[in-house]
């Protein structure tokens, strides 16, 4: 069957190709036959096995065991970073162009396999089908951006100013050396194949180690990557506990970049350890956000809602850039509360590989405990106008599953405000006006996204000029604060929720995986 030409987006509301869900339901049952698999790491083009290995389970059905993964030593972590190393000076010297050239054969492969690569990652992670494509069919557009933009500056070489006709001047952009990419669990594919496609059409060489919530998207990345032909040793693929090999790759000083996508606690355990190296070092970190959405009461309602749920309850919460406060004017207040209860009500939680289901399950234990807690603690401080609580009947027995939230009347000074929760709870408070909204929304250690409603250009320009975050979407139904796509709207984040200014996706983010070298020749 050939695969339909639809693209799949985070703002994709529905694909009505039957062809594509009849593909994603053949892919789930390929993933299925698959499992319990073992899975080897890769290093300098060769497969490697441990002595130990864990086991990768699904938050749907804890019976289904995904894979065996390879329980990597730090013994493994140099082994790789030394192949890299070895692997650097070739891959750096080889024409930017025939860089591009082979890391576009690899978006392509992305591309050409991200339903049966989509269905893996439903199963991993839980999300739903329009999620996981979204998140495979991103990596392959994030690749394809990062090969734009060396070819829009000339692989970053341009002439400077001379002083006479015998000197001739150059700035030129030059890769690092061996950088890391650390991945979370939540898009497993889009933040590990993103920095890498990034740090490999630099010239740099890449050790990759996926969450380990997730490392089958990482080896199904891994494949991409090798199948595209990059010579060995230039994409090393490594997995095990984060106390053991990921502290090697943040300790080890033949590190000379690293990518981290996570929370706030460990993205800042990593810059302060990688600061202690023998010279400053990139690290670039993307570490969550606590975002507000502020609805005046000049906004449309239904937009407002929509907006709101589908940014708070998609991929289970589970997202740096979901929808976790709401700050409406008091006029507004009950209206929008009442719309979007009816809209959480209407929305299918369950397995989420099926076709009407839009929430699956929290992606792990610790998630899913996680979420009662501060459920309980929602309904001490304030009312739980939907949800707050686990389901675990029937079909849910033997996963993850939790009952999207909606929490009204928590007072404003409440801890819960300010705690990134990264599950599907989201507070809805009536404020006495827009000011206050702004002050509230920007009260936060995190400035990553923003979303407001409101039919009144003022205002919009308004929140446009007051508003402290590194993404911000105004009327936005598809999703009130997540959406982002390469080349549409970059991805980043201000205050904790990131450490270089400079957004993924976006014109200014490749060029973070080079160092600047000024070049005088005189005749």
């Amino acid at each position: 069957m050939t695969k339909p030409k639809i693209k799949i987006t985070y703002s994709t509301l529905s694909a009505a190709s039957p062809e594509l869900h009849q593909m994603f339901d053949e892919a789930v049952e390929q993933a299925k036959a698959r499992f319990g698999t073992n899975y080897p790491m890769l290093i300098d083009g060769e497969e490697r096995w441990a002595d130990e290995t864990f086991e990768d389970r699904s938050p749907i059905d804890t019976d289904w065991l995904m894979g065996h993964f390879q329980k990597g030593t730090a013994e493994h972590g140099r082994a790789a970073l030394k192949a890299a190393r070895a692997a650097f000076p070739g891959w750096s010297s080889t024409p930017w162009q025939e860089r591009v050239a082979l890391l576009r054969k690899a978006a392509d492969l992305i591309s050409d396999r991200s339903i049966d690569i989509g269905a893996a990652v439903a199963l991993e992670v839980g999300k739903n089908r329009l999620e996981s494509i979204g998140d495979v069919e991103e990596t392959a557009d994030l690749i394809r951006y990062y090969c734009e933009q060396m070819e829009a500056n000339n692989g970053f070489v341009k002439t400077m100013l001379s002083e006479s006709p015998k000197h001739h001047n150059t700035s030129t952009l030059k890769p690092f050396g061996v950088w890391v990419v650390i991945s979370p669990f939540n898009f497993p594919f889009a933040l590990a194949g993103g920095p890498s496609g990034g740090a490999l059409v630099a010239g740099n060489t890449v050790v990759f180690k996926p969450a380990s919530d997730t490392p089958l998207s990482g080896w199904l990345l891994t494949e991409c990557m090798r199948d595209a032909g990059l010579p060995d040793g230039v994409f090393n693929f490594v997995t095990g506990p984060g106390s053991t090999i990921g502290q090697e790759m943040i300790s080890n000083d033949q590190v000379d970049g690293i990518t981290f996508t996570g929370s706030y606690d460990v993205g800042m355990h990593i810059i302060k350890t990688f600061a202690g190296g023998k010279w400053p070092r990139p690290c670039i970190a993307e570490m969550g956000g606590k975002n507000a959405v502020i609805v005046s009461a000049k906004a449309d309602l239904d937009k407002a809602a929509m907006g709101i749920m589908r940014s708070a309850f998609g991929l289970s919460g589970q997202k740096c850039s979901a929808a976790s406060r709401v700050y409406v004017e008091a006029p507004a207040k009950e209206a929008l509360l009442q719309k979007l209860v009816e809209l959480t009500s209407k929305m299918a939680v369950g397995d989420p590989t099926r076709q009407d289901v839009f929430m699956g399950p929290a992606a792990n234990k610790g998630g899913y405990k996680d979420y009662q807690r501060f459920a309980e603690m929602a309904a001490a401080g304030g009312k739980i106008a939907f949800g707050g609580h686990v389901l675990t009947e029937g079909d849910y027995a033997k996963g993850y599953f939790v009952a999207p939230t909606i929490i009204d009347d928590l007072p404003l000074e409440h801890e819960l405000w300010q705690v990134e929760m990264f599950l599907p709870l989201v507070a809805v408070a009536a404020v006495p006006s827009l000011e206050v909204a702004m002050r509230e929304a920007n009260n936060s250690a995190y400035g990553l996204t923003g979303g407001f409603f409101s039919e009144d250009k003022e205002e919009v320009q308004w929140y446009l000029n007051h508003i402290e975050a590194g993404v911000v979407y105004i009327n936005r139904a598809g999703g009130a604060t997540t959406g982002a796509w390469p080349g549409y709207q970059t991805f980043g984040g201000w205050k904790g929720s990131g450490s270089t200014g400079k957004n993924g996706g976006g014109p200014y983010y490749v060029q973070q995986y080079m160092h600047e070298q000024s070049q005088t020749v005189v005749d």
